[in-house]
């Protein structure tokens, strides 16, 4: 399948799917935290070419129910030729709230936290790799600070409503109503150890390559005492970025910001449908379908 997108982007994919063992220095990956947004303890992993001082910076925006774990691998083959930067998100990982800090699980918070972050880290222009969660937080972002985004690759990341599978019946039914029993079918059919691990096997080619650590580490952090709830609370959100999804969409058609999305054809929360937003309105983007789940990146 010929993509029509940016040089760059097709070089980003090439590094992401690269065999461990092509050569080249390996960069080091350090984990660092930074205080921003009145107190919070953002958790952050990052490397960078050691022979490159002045690399570009490309930013990796995790997922649900993730953090920059998932990128662990990724981060460095693409340190060869990039400074890369993987922030866990508030909720996620291994960034911190203060309790007094009262912070307010929303996908609009994600983003200020997001921009401070950057702020604090002087990051005013860069390229992003977007899975899942990160989309909508990028992309808010991208509405305040259209300039500061060089380009965009996007795994399983959505803008439009066709997108949304099946596996989103239960969380619309969350969103239509304030009473408690959708409320509590999404605590016990979403929030599992046992769907976070299907998240994971389910459509790959080598389940049993899947490291066990990834989605025992997901589950033991979504476990700890108050996350359940802002789980609920950010699927509660996530509504907004829905009624949000045509600012989004007139954000591609305007900024033609160059654009690489890839998805697993397996993926049952993000249906791949949502391929239509890569094939009109973009003179520099291109989309493919891998048969493969949603973590697609680690196979």
């Amino acid at each position: 399948m010929t993509l029509r997108a940016d040089k760059r982007l097709n070089r980003y994919l090439k590094i992401a799917i690269a065999n461990s063992s092509s050569s080249g220095t390996m960069a080091n990956v350090s984990v660092k935290r930074i205080n921003v947004d009145n107190g919070i303890s953002v958790f952050y992993r990052t490397a960078s070419p050691p022979d490159l001082p002045n690399a570009p910076t490309l930013l990796l925006l995790h997922g649900y129910p993730s953090s920059s774990h998932q990128y662990r691998h990724l981060i460095p083959l693409l340190a060869k030729q990039y400074k890369v930067i993987a922030p866990d998100f508030p909720g996620f990982g291994f960034t911190e709230v203060p309790p007094e800090r009262n912070y307010e699980y929303t996908f609009a918070s994600l983003t200020t936290t997001l921009a401070a972050f950057l702020d604090a880290l002087h990051i005013s222009s860069f390229a992003v790799y977007i899975f899942d969660y990160g989309a909508p937080v990028l992309l808010r972002l991208a509405l305040q600070r259209p300039d500061a985004i060089t380009a965009i690759v996007s795994q399983n990341g959505n803008a439009y409503e066709e997108g949304l599978g099946p596996a989103w019946v239960p969380i619309k039914a969350f969103w239509a109503s304030n009473e408690s029993e959708p409320r509590e079918v999404v605590r016990n059919t979403v929030l599992t150890a046992e769907t976070t691990k299907y998240k994971y096997t389910h459509g790959s080619r080598f389940p049993d390559a899947i490291e066990p650590e990834s989605y025992t580490l997901d589950a033991l952090l979504m476990m700890r005492p108050g996350n359940i709830e802002i789980q609920l609370a950010l699927f509660k959100d996530y509504e907004n970025n829905v009624k949000m999804y045509p600012q989004f969409q007139e954000y591609f058609r305007k900024s033609q910001v160059p654009l690489l999305a890839v998805w697993g054809e397996a993926r049952s929360v993000v249906h791949s449908s949502r391929s239509r937003c890569v094939q009109t309105g973009f003179a520099r983007g291109g989309g493919c379908t891998f048969g493969r789940g949603p973590f697609c990146g680690r196979d």
